[in-house]
């Protein structure tokens, strides 16, 4: 039987927290053995907000990095950047011209950013759905492993992907959300209602990939909880549930499991057990990105030989698309 396909992608805007990690990353290392596999580093979607080039370019060679230092291994997935497939912008401009604005403007995320700031609302921001449409649909996807939040985008390529279909006939796969049941979403430690993100003002709300031992253990220490002094897990105690998810996670023990081993004792020798199963996973994880970091030879030809086979089978996709819509072969 033909394998399934996987695409996923992160933006290279900045340090991964630990609910990337747990959320994305640490996912696609057990999907790599099952499914053909595409992981992208999406730099064109990050400058929907305006970036600094030297950052841009800093920040998507540390991701490429930490995504190989985490576990992925480019013999077994490809591993590319966006930017390097032009494809994707040429698929993206034919799915535009079948993409209807009251669709747009309703994405969960446009609606939440164009609310908080008029300052940087521009076209990129309205449209990125439609390219993150292309991301997914350019490989014959089956699959896109995503959280809860993000399930509205892959509607949107499913939609897409129909549509084209029924204008031009049978063209693209039309993809499925991959959701996975257990490990609930991270949230921060500062504020247990809000999903943790390097973008939060507070530094002490998310742990990165990168931290060192001393401040994860502060972190940790400094997370929020509550009076009740009972590692219970529950909706009255969001930041201990936080905090058990995260070690659950970490640990491979149950929350039942959890709950058992600290009856009767305190929020402070949890803490301190939380923290360490992060440092002891984080390790590896770190030592491993610190190699890498320092052999851009080698980086260069992971980025390279990823691009050669990400375009081989993207540009066998926009071929279709281009003679389907009229054309002229080039």
């Amino acid at each position: 039987m033909e394998q399934k396909i996987v695409f996923s992608g992160v933006q290279p805007s900045g340090e991964l927290t630990i609910g990337n990690y747990i959320g994305a990353i640490k996912n696609w290392i057990e999907l790599q053995d099952k499914y053909t596999c595409y992981y992208s580093i999406v730099d064109l979607h990050a400058i929907t907000v305006p970036q600094v080039p030297k950052d841009l370019r800093k920040n998507t060679l540390d991701l490429l990095a930490i995504y190989l230092a985490c576990g992925l291994d480019p013999e077994k997935s490809t591993i590319f950047i966006q930017s390097h497939v032009p494809a994707h912008l040429e698929l993206t401009w034919v799915l535009n011209s079948i993409s209807y604005m009251g669709q747009l403007s309703r994405m969960t995320q446009f609606k939440e950013k164009s609310q908080r700031s008029e300052e940087n609302l521009n076209a990129a921001l309205f449209t990125y759905p439609v390219l993150m449409a292309a991301d997914i649909l350019l490989y014959q996807t089956d699959l896109v492993p995503v959280g809860e939040d993000q399930k509205q985008h892959v509607e949107l390529a499913r939609d897409l992907a129909e549509r084209f279909n029924n204008r031009y006939s049978e063209t693209f796969k039309v993809p499925e959300p991959l959701i996975k049941k257990e490990g609930a979403r991270i949230m921060s430690l500062q504020n247990p209602e809000k999903k943790m993100s390097k973008s939060d003002d507070n530094q002490n709300g998310y742990i990165l990939i990168l931290d060192d031992p001393d401040t994860i253990r502060r972190k940790v220490k400094r997370a929020v909880t509550d009076s009740k002094g009972e590692v219970k897990y529950n909706d009255e105690q969001l930041g201990i549930r936080n905090l058990m998810n995260i070690y659950s996670v970490f640990s491979g023990n149950t929350i039942e499991e959890i709950e058992n081993k600290y009856d009767g004792l305190g929020y402070g020798d949890f803490k301190e057990d939380v923290a360490e199963v992060i440092i002891k996973e984080l390790y590896p994880i770190q030592e491993k990105y610190n190699e890498l970091i320092n052999n851009k030879d080698y980086l260069e030809k992971v980025y390279s030989e990823g691009r050669e086979k990400a375009e081989y089978v993207a540009m066998k996709t926009l071929r279709k698309v281009y003679r389907k819509v009229g054309f002229i072969q080039r």
